[in-house]
């Protein structure tokens, strides 16, 4: 899509509804009341539904493919790499919530009449960071689930946070974004996980 800068509102626009709402639950003429224009306007300057929502989540892939690219390149093959790698991908979705609840919508099943993106987005994402880190995953671990355990903690603790036994501290979000004590507090597990996930048992060392 070439975007002029009315385009590139609009489908800013669309992205905002996407996110809160899900693809699903979005309809034109909800965005174009939301950009304060009318349908036929929307449609000719940013295209249909399906277009608008394409074009979304192709700038929300190229975001991540960027910082993960770029993590990919500093990544050094030893444990501290690794932490390095999650903490990339940490805070890249601590600073997007947007594309976090894109992708969290296509999750619970939103778009299903927009298939294929996890193909050609998340797979190839995947493999890179796979290929960057196989090696120094223990022979006892599959490489593939720990990938998705990072991935599946990252994203169950931005979109819904924790819930203490203790009443004073913290009891999930509702979407406010993380404290920075709570970020870090995470962080700390994570990394914790990752040592403790990628440490060899005896017999088990590639």
């Amino acid at each position: 899509m070439t975007m002029d800068p009315e385009a590139d509102r609009l489908v800013g626009v669309a992205a905002r509804l996407f996110a809160e709402l899900g693809f699903d639950g979005t309809s034109m003429r909800l965005i174009a009341d939301a950009a304060g224009v009318d349908v036929e306007w929307l449609t000719a300057r940013a295209g249909g539904k399906h277009q608008l929502y394409a074009e979304v989540m192709l700038r929300a892939h190229r975001a991540e493919r960027e910082v993960l690219n770029a993590a990919v390149a500093a990544f050094t093959p030893a444990r501290e790499g690794l932490i390095e790698l999650a903490d990339a991908y940490l805070d890249f979705y601590a600073t997007h919530p947007q594309i976090l609840a894109l992708w969290l919508h296509r999750w619970m099943g939103d778009a299903a009449d927009v298939p294929g993106l996890e193909d050609l987005y998340s797979r190839p994402l995947s493999a890179l960071l796979l290929n960057a880190v196989r090696d120094l995953i223990p022979a006892d671990i599959d490489a593939e689930h720990l990938l998705w355990t990072v991935v599946w903690c990252v994203y169950g603790f931005l979109a819904g946070g924790m819930r203490y036994l203790d009443p004073h501290r913290g009891q999930g979000r509702r979407g406010r974004p993380p404290s920075t004590e709570e970020l870090e507090d995470f962080r700390a597990y994570l990394h914790a996980m990752i040592i403790h996930m990628t440490t060899p048992v005896s017999g088990s060392a590639r």
